[in-house]
């Protein structure tokens, strides 16, 4: 695993680069801490997608997918790309992707169906 050597006795830039991207991964976190919004990220991993199939997807109202898909573009995580009268949703950065993959098996995959925690 690729984790940060953060010791006494940094340079202190070195330190406020962690800093910075630690603040960066904690606005994405922030985000991402809604189980709708995860859900949304979990249908537009597989690919672009409007409103109406989001919202046939979860079987939620337009307005709740509008209103999460609003904050998910606030964030810039989610990009828009409209045809015609239909707006597309894509996921902004391949890399969230991945995340959102990590995040399905860890609580979703098969020793997650199997009753083992995250934390085990």
């Amino acid at each position: 695993m690729n984790l940060p050597h953060i010791r006494a006795g940094m340079e202190k830039e070195q330190l406020e680069g962690f800093m910075s991207k630690a603040r960066a991964a904690s606005t994405l976190l922030k985000a991402l801490s809604h189980e709708t919004r995860l859900l949304i990220l979990c249908i537009l991993s597989q690919g672009e997608k409007t409103v109406g199939e989001i919202e046939s997807i979860l079987g939620l109202q337009q307005a709740v997918v509008s209103q999460q898909l609003a904050r998910l573009r606030l964030e810039r995580i989610v990009t828009t790309r409209r045809d015609g009268r239909l707006i597309y949703y894509t996921i902004t950065d391949p890399s969230l992707t991945a995340l959102v993959s990590v995040l399905y098996d860890m609580y979703c995959g098969p020793k997650a169906a199997d009753g083992a925690s995250a934390t085990d």
